[in-house]
Parts: C-alpha cells; structure tokens; sequence
C-alpha cells in the first residue's frame, strides 16, 4: 500500500503571527530578525521579495535592499504560543505528526482513504487552523516526505497541492534544482558549473555520476530528483531543552553587561519553564569569544523552574568558565533535562509568599510580554536588546522587580 504523507508549512510565520498581533502590518513589507549589523533576516513578508529580501540573509543587506520595510526584532516567546497552538490542532487530528521545525510539520495520513479522502480530510484541516490559529498556512500531499514539502513551497502563499501517485517524477521535472531538498547554495553552484540547473537533468543522469561528484549525498539527491524517499515520519515528542543565546552587535568584555545579559536569559527561560509547566535539573552556560573558540559549562541541580534558583547557577557557572579575559562575541544559558511539574517549595529558604510572588509576575508577563516585568539586574545595556519588548503602559517604563537573588 502506497503511503500518504501530508507536509504543512505556516507562511512566513514569524510576520503572520505579528500581523495577527497587529493589523496595520497587513500588505506592507515587514522583516523580522535581529536589528543590529550583525543581525540576520528570521522571516520576511511576501512584499520584501521583489526586493531580493530572504530569511538567512544579513539584517544589513536587507536595510539596503529595502530600506522602507518595517523591521521588529521578534519575540520567541510569541511565536512558540502560536506554534504550540498548531501543534495541539494537529496532534488532535493525525494518527502520527512530526513536528520538523517550529513553523513545519508532516503527518502521514497512510490508510485513511479507506474512511474519508486523505485530501479533503487535509484541507479541512488546513482551514481548521486557519480559523482557529488565525494564521495562513499551506500543505502538499504526496506518497513521501520530499514531494510532499516541494508541492507546500510551490502551493504558496497560503494555498495547497495535492500530486497524485506515479506522477512524482513529472511534477519535479521542470524545476530548479534548487528546489530539492539537500540542495543549498554550495551544491547548487557545482550543479551550475556543470551546466545543471532543473531538476529533469538531474533525473536522466546515472546515479553512478551523481556520487563521483558529490559522494553518498549524491545518491540521495538522484533520488530526491526522482521521486523516491523512504524517510519514515518521526513522531513528535516534547522538547528536552530550552536556550537563549546572544551575539552583541561588538565584542565586549564589560563584565557588567555580560553578566546583565545572562542575568536576563536566565530570568527569561525561567518564565517559560513555567508557562510551559516544565522543570529542569540542568543548566549550560556557554561563551564564544571573538577568535570564534567556544566553550561552556553544565551542572546539574534539582528540578526547579525557579529564578532566584536558577540564576545563582548560571552567574556560577559564568565565573567559572570566563577565564581568558578576552573579548566575548556570544554568550548563551541553556536548561536541559525537562520534565513536566510545577514550582515546588524548597523547605529550607522558599515561602508561600515567594510562590505567590512569581504567579503574579508570569500573569503580567502573559498579558503583557515577558519583558513587562524584570529584575532589576535585568536592566542595562546588556538586556536591552533581548526577547522583543511591547511596553503595554503606554511608554511608560516597564515594572521592575528589585529582588535579591543572593
């Protein structure tokens, strides 16, 4: 029995979800990605594309190809509600999903059509999201996992592709190489030197050629071109791990903005390890200085999701490991080992009231954005910059949580 994958992907999910947020972005050209020259393109609208705009692209290039965009730096802590939100509609309606990124997801759909079209029961999915999500979204459906995420970039923007079985090999003809996956940049530019650029090319070539020039990928990307793919569906599990990481805009070695950024990573994740009802028993630190040489620290601790827990450890674990005093390009915080539960009173320093404290401050955040409410430590040059702050007061300066975490 031929199988029958169906591979969903949110357009331009990062915009769409801030549209959703706020409706005068609508039609016009919006980036999201980071803001400094360093900064680099996360997603950009349809409107940017005329432009040469495209994600992974650096945020300074952007600016001059299209300098009247509106540019938002984005807030992870939005996007992954919005993709949670998707993911809960999926799981509620496929027998097995694979989540393959925070936007895109597979899920076959094998043996249904003994019951119910796999087609229209996938459009009738893809509307259900759509109604419910508010977010536009695209599926392609196919026998296999790659036909299937080709067909979902050709449907777009917002619209689906069903390719019936036994006509793989004709729908992939006629497109750029570039389509199929396995194929970036670096792989496309030997296919141009060797006078290939579509797909059919590739298709009546001998797979014996194909790995003389690129190796074991090579037979892949035959078959790719080909149509055939037997990836199997990996179901989704829960995430084990959550991170933050920050690249400054110059390399610093101000310990007092370091130490400010971690502060508020720290703070941050821990916010969402609650909102997501998750403890972690580890936490990494992990510093890249400007010689792009790397490295990082990890302790294991008992499970909390508690700040004035966890940020003792991380500012531990960043004495310990900044120790060549040189100029600093990233720092990241990292808590690993999650399991499901809720805050716990320690029974030696925690009080009802500090519980009743941190309820109240993630019901702020949760109305307002993670960045409503902070640590005192949290404010400076070194946080100013994390996460995508929408002061809900009217311009008037966020609260601020003075609080000692020593």
């Amino acid at each position: 029995m031929n199988t029958t994958i169906v591979h969903f992907d949110l357009d331009t999910f990062f915009v769409s979800c801030e549209r959703l947020l706020d409706s005068r972005l609508n039609n016009k050209p919006v980036i999201v990605g980071g803001t400094g020259d360093r900064g680099v393109v996360s997603a950009a609208s349809y409107e940017t594309r005329g432009y040469g705009v495209h994600s992974g692209m650096p945020m300074k290039m952007a600016r001059q190809l299209c300098p009247n965009a509106i540019y938002i730096r984005g807030n992870a802590g939005t996007y992954t509600k919005f993709s949670k939100q998707v993911t809960e509609i999926l799981q509620n309606e496929v027998p097995v999903l694979e989540k393959a990124s925070v936007d895109e997801f597979y899920a076959d759909l094998t043996g249904m059509d003994r019951f119910f079209g796999c087609y229209k029961f996938a459009s009738e999915l893809r509307n259900k999201i759509i109604k419910e999500a508010g977010l536009p979204i695209s599926f392609g459906l196919s026998v296999n996992k790659t036909v299937s995420k080709v067909a979902t970039n050709e449907a777009k923007p917002n619209n689906q592709l069903k390719i019936d079985t036994g006509y793989e090999k004709a729908f992939l003809a006629p497109l750029s190489i570039k389509k199929i996956p396995m194929v970036g940049e670096k792989t496309y530019r030997t296919f141009c030197n060797m006078g290939i650029k579509n797909v059919q090319t590739v298709q009546q070539m001998p797979v014996e050629m194909m790995t003389s020039v690129f190796g074991k990928n090579g037979r892949v990307i035959w078959q790719r071109a080909n149509g055939i793919d037997h990836t199997p569906i990996v179901e989704y599990h829960e995430r084990k791990s959550i991170s933050s990481e920050r690249t400054y805009g110059q390399d610093t070695i101000n310990v007092t903005t370091l130490k400010t950024t971690i502060t508020a990573m720290a703070e941050n994740l821990a916010f969402q390890l609650r909102r997501g009802g998750k403890l972690t028993s580890c936490v990494t630190v992990k510093i890249r200085y400007s010689d792009f040489q790397t490295y990082s620290k990890q302790l294991k601790i008992p499970y909390t999701s508690a700040d004035h827990h966890l940020i003792p450890v991380v500012m531990g674990l960043f004495e310990n490991l900044f120790s060549r005093r040189l100029l600093i390009r990233l720092v990241g915080v990292r808590y690993s080992g999650l399991t499901t539960g809720t805050y716990q009173i320690n029974l030696f320093d925690d009080e009802k009231k500090t519980v009743n404290l941190y309820k109240a401050m993630d019901t702020i955040r949760i109305r307002y954005g993670d960045r409503s409410i902070m640590r005192a430590a949290t404010i400076g040059d070194g946080a100013r910059t994390i996460g995508n702050f929408t002061n809900p007061f009217n311009g008037e300066p966020p609260i601020v949580l003075a609080h000692r975490t020593q």
